[in-house]
């Protein structure tokens, strides 16, 4: 029996790999016959740059660097040769074809500079966070000699379009009295009057991997859907929009760039960062998860395997909308595969006749207790489904 572990994050409790471990540790007692085969998942935001270094043999490089709100962080990017990354991976990419075949393609997460999982609740503001780490660790991989950059625009604790990271990168953001506004947090852009200055040397091609399709503006965008969730007060809402969107006409105005970018789908991922990277850097957008498959030979992965094994923090209706376990299971599915996922907090009916949902944490358990314990709770699940 070939049994595929293809499990993401459970947020707070379990990174990737660790559920990945924590699973195959059950199954090994209960059937050391078995051949496991641990694929540990990734989105845009915590564990893209490790997960996808790892796969590739590349080599993760720690930098200290800005967090969201200005003390210092540790973070890494991710250093691979093009020639390790898969060729459906390559394809998605679609980088230049007059880079070297020895160059390095360098990966970096927003979660790791500019995340929120970095700040505790009572920190959370959007008015006050930066994405000026995650541009020092971008510059940190273009001196390392990256010939491209891929970024997973997720996790963020930011709403400031990407100028922190462009900041770090060269461009300079001026008061009416000529100060420099630095770090350029939305707090400070009414201050803002004109954009000056840019990179000193072209970059190198930038990718934004993203499964997010929100424009910047509007109902749908940044501010009114995911602002609330990094702290944004309700009666706030309406300013931020305002004060986006005259930032943002700046920005197009300064690079050349049509204001039409704005209603572009994934505009208003990660704080509309996605709109500052395609508006400012010459950034494009790849689709994440199916970024991450290809990266991970996923597809050849499930058609060898016999039995496939999934889960997540939480399931529910979001998690088939093209997420991560969702679309593990859907192609399970397609193939023919019988698959068991296992969450944390089940929300959503089995998706489809092959697939059993198990609920990690058993009835009553309190959620802090859950989390510290989760590795435990997996492990008890996951032997409770196959020891019959």
């Amino acid at each position: 029996m070939r049994v595929l572990l293809a499990f993401d994050k459970f947020k707070g409790s379990l990174t990737a790999a660790e559920a990945c471990a924590a699973a195959a540790d059950a199954l090994r007692t209960l059937h050391p016959d078995w051949e496991l085969d641990l694929c540990p998942l990734a989105d845009g935001g915590d564990g893209f740059v490790s997960i996808l270094t790892r796969a590739a043999g590349g080599r993760l490089e720690p930098r200290k660097v800005t967090g969201p709100r200005g003390a210092l962080v540790e973070a890494v990017f991710g250093l691979v040769p093009l020639s390790h990354i898969p060729p459906r991976a390559r394809e998605l990419l679609a980088l230049p074809s007059d880079l070297p075949a020895d160059a390095t393609i360098a990966l970096v997460e927003m979660a790791a500079a500019s995340g929120l999982a970095l700040l505790p609740p009572d920190r959370r503001d959007p008015w006050q966070t930066t994405t000026l780490g995650t541009g020092e660790l971008m510059r940190a991989a273009i001196d390392a000699g990256a010939a491209a950059i891929v970024l997973g625009a997720g996790g963020s604790a930011t709403h400031d379009l990407g100028l922190g990271a462009l900041a770090a990168l060269g461009w300079n953001l001026h008061s009416t009295s000529g100060e420099r506004v630095h770090p350029p947090i939305p707090d400070r852009w009414p201050e803002i009057e004109r954009i000056t200055s840019a990179p000193p040397a072209p970059l190198p091609p930038i990718r934004i991997a993203c499964d997010v399709t929100n424009p910047l503006l509007g109902p749908r965008g940044a501010a009114a859907v995911y602002a609330p969730q990094k702290g944004l007060r309700a009666g706030d809402a309406l300013r931020l929009e305002h004060e986006t969107a005259r930032m943002a006409l700046m920005l197009c105005a300064r690079c050349v760039q049509p204001d039409t970018l704005m209603t572009e789908p994934g505009a208003g991922a990660a704080g509309g960062f996605a709109f500052g990277m395609m508006v400012a850097a010459g950034g494009r957008l790849v689709p994440g998860f199916a970024f991450v498959a290809g990266w991970l030979d996923l597809d050849a992965r499930l058609a060898a395997a016999d039995l496939v094994l999934t889960g997540e923090g939480a399931f529910d209706a979001s998690s088939l909308e093209g997420k991560g376990p969702g679309e593990v299971l859907r192609r399970a599915a397609a193939l023919g595969k019988p698959a068991h996922v296992f969450a944390g907090r089940l929300d959503a009916a089995s998706p489809s006749a092959g697939c059993i949902c198990h609920a990690v944490a058993p009835p009553g358990i309190a959620h802090g207790t859950a989390l510290v314990q989760g590795g435990e709770y997996l492990q008890l699940a996951v032997r409770e489904a196959f020891s019959r």
